[in-house]
């Protein structure tokens, strides 16, 4: 199976400090994983941003460590980003074995088209956007695809259980845990809303035409 490489090293520095290491394109890392020691590392920003692009969190990742000949196969566990600058602020690898099954979030993706949906009074509503599964490294699918095309009427549904995965994949979700339904557009009561905004508007109007108290003398 392919794997993204990505250069990192070992990090000195800590706690707030890091935020220097930002400021020039490297960010910190983190390494952890079953029964192995936990390392602080770093690396560069513009390399990682593109990691993350192509592997997502459900692709094998190499991380290549200076002066360790064999690189350390893990997927991405978790991250951090200042959303309003667009920066990585911090990065959580897990290191797998590649033996030993791994529990993780996949994404799921909806295919095809429901009949439901041709009529305007239904809505389409995706409850859950992942699903934590358990497989060897190996064995870890991209996403897991739901096709939507048998739901034709209001109400009907799709839960975990009803989804097909491979048989090396374990789906660990509660199998009645719905994935996607189709639901009511709601009804806006527009002619009680026209009516108080009308009574709203005759009330203010009387109040601006309405004839001040003499004052009394």
């Amino acid at each position: 199976m392919d794997k993204i490489e990505l250069k990192v090293d070992k990090r000195e520095v800590l706690g707030k400090k890091v935020k220097h290491l930002r400021r020039q394109g490297i960010t910190p890392v983190h390494l952890f994983g079953h029964d192995i020691e936990s390392l602080a590392l770093q690396c560069d920003s513009s390399e990682l941003e593109r990691v993350l692009r192509q592997a997502g969190q459900t692709k094998l990742i190499a991380l290549k460590l200076a002066k360790e000949k064999r690189p350390r196969t893990a997927v991405v566990r978790e991250f951090d980003r200042d959303w309003r600058r667009g920066e990585l602020i911090h990065v959580d690898f897990y290191q797998v074995k590649m033996e030993e099954k791994i529990k993780l979030e996949v994404p799921v993706v909806l295919t095809g088209e429901a009949p439901a949906l041709k009529s305007k009074n239904n809505i389409l509503e995706h409850e859950l956007q992942t699903l934590t599964i358990e497989c060897l490294p190996t064995k870890i699918p991209a996403s897991l695809e739901v096709d939507i095309s048998s739901l034709a009427e209001a109400d009907q549904t799709i839960r975990v259980k009803d989804i097909s995965v491979d048989k090396d994949v374990t789906v660990l979700n509660n199998p009645e845990l719905v994935v996607v339904k189709i639901g009511l557009r709601p009804v806006e009561k527009v002619e009680e809303k026209v009516v108080e905004e009308v009574v709203e508007a005759e009330a203010a109007e009387e109040a601006v035409e309405a004839p001040e108290e003499a004052a009394p003398e």
